[in-house]
């Protein structure tokens, strides 16, 4: 079964740790001063508001290679890339993993599969709707000056660190926030809070209108193109989605 064990790289984790914050953490949230919540409340109702996101229902999109689509009020997830499929419930992690076709029943590798679809359920959407993630529990955000982005847009600077959440709190992200458009526009990752220099900086970019909400698909910089792909929110899925053992047609 070696070549059915995918794995996910250390950013990925992070991103794992970020969006676990709003799955699990009860706490209000913390640590943001009032221009940092100011603009956070800007870009979330410039994406469409807290309404347009609750009335999003489903989103399907492509990830390095992974297809998936969230059926955010039934707390469903379909994952697959190859032959492999996994289908899960977000709120408990339970599911079936069905590689070529054939369900694999019980076993350490069903549940390693089903741990592995789960965090890349919280990794990928991250990557795809972080700006709407930004006053969830645990999050605190600063406002750190003005600035411009790798592409000379003037630009609001956020902080985005986490207080004791997560396996991995020291992580801190910086934010763009386009002074123009009012949207995010760039990101950097940070390791560790004191690092100087990030480990990544990349776009966030290329904006269009999917239902009643704004995503963006571009996450490129100079060094490499990187677009998230087949990005949709229908109102309607067919249950066939949720029930397919092998890869489904795109939405």
């Amino acid at each position: 079964m070696d070549k059915h064990k995918y794995t996910y790289s250390a950013a990925g984790l992070l991103a794992f740790l970020l969006l676990l914050i709003a799955v699990a953490a009860p706490a209000p949230a913390l640590g943001q001063d009032a221009k940092a919540k100011a603009l956070a409340q800007h870009v979330i109702k410039n994406m469409g508001g807290k309404q347009g996101w609750d009335n999003t229902r489903f989103i399907a999109w492509s990830f390095k290679g992974q297809y998936q689509v969230w059926d955010k009020k039934a707390d469903r997830f379909r994952w697959e890339k190859d032959s492999l499929v996994a289908i899960i419930s977000t709120r408990t992690k339970d599911g079936k993993v069905y590689v070529a076709g054939k369900e694999l029943q019980t076993g350490e590798e069903k549940r390693r599969l089903l741990e592995q679809a789960y965090a890349f359920w919280i990794n990928n959407s991250y990557w795809l709707v972080m700006p709407f993630k930004l006053q969830d529990p645990g999050v605190t955000l600063k406002y750190i000056g003005e600035g411009k982005t790798m592409d000379g847009a003037a630009a609001d600077k956020l902080e985005m660190t986490f207080d004791h959440v997560g396996l991995t709190p020291e992580n801190k992200y910086h934010l763009w926030v386009d002074k123009k458009t009012g949207l995010i526009t760039q990101w950097t990752y940070f390791k560790n809070f004191h690092d100087k220099k990030p480990t990544f900086m990349r776009r966030w970019a290329n904006y269009k209108n999917y239902g009643t909400i704004k995503l963006a698909s571009d996450r490129s910089n100079p060094e490499s193109n990187f677009v998230i792909e087949n990005i949709a929110t229908p109102k309607h899925v067919p249950t066939t989605v949720f029930n397919s053992p092998t890869p489904i047609r795109k939405l």
